[in-house]
């Protein structure tokens, strides 16, 4: 059975420190796939056990997955990443409002919860080796945008603040990311 997995990923280096999002490195890679309705995470050699569960997704759903995620993960994975098939919350948002807003406003107004910290905290994590600090931040935040999707899904809307209060982002049809399909055909080139 094909279903969604969400994923995030933090990496090893800062855009101060490289220009190009391949030379980031991932220091951990976060994934939540409804198929099982369990929760991976992978360290940087255990990249290539992510890949069959990538490759066997309906979809792949992220928070800013197109622009950085799925460019950072490229230099890992052996066939072309713009070949899943993707749904980015934050693209939906910036094309629906016209503006970015961060994953911990949308997460605060719509779940009434925020972060557990930010990237470069994980980034430290990574480099200070407190790697079970770093696998919790990146699953939270999994989690986090699996449940501002699930509600989003559920509710037709997903929320933020501004000076005036809460304002609707209408969501148009994200339940159909939902549907699995068992006969739908792989649309990757890799044999998994």
């Amino acid at each position: 059975m094909r279903a969604p997995v969400v994923i995030d990923l933090e990496t090893k280096k800062t855009f101060r420190e490289v220009k190009d999002n391949k030379d980031l490195g991932v220091s951990m890679l976060g994934l939540y796939n409804y198929a099982d309705q369990k929760q991976y995470s992978f360290e940087e050699g255990e990249l290539s056990n992510a890949f069959p569960l990538l490759e066997g997704a309906s979809v792949v759903i992220g928070f800013n997955i197109i622009s950085f995620d799925l460019p950072v993960l490229q230099a890992y994975y052996p066939g072309k990443v713009t070949n899943f098939k993707t749904f980015d919350i934050l693209d939906y948002v910036k094309e629906t409002i016209g503006k970015r807003l961060s994953l911990n406003d949308l997460v605060s107004a719509t779940l009434g919860k925020k972060k557990s910290g930010h990237g470069l905290l994980a980034i430290e994590y990574f480099r200070e080796g407190k790697i079970d600090q770093l696998r919790s931040y990146c699953m939270d935040d999994v989690m986090l945008t699996k449940e501002l999707f699930d509600y989003g899904a559920a509710h037709n809307e997903i929320i933020y603040l501004n000076e005036r209060g809460k304002v609707s982002i209408p969501v148009k049809n994200w339940k159909k990311y939902l549907d699995t399909d068992d006969d739908v055909q792989s649309h990757l080139t890799l044999p998994f």
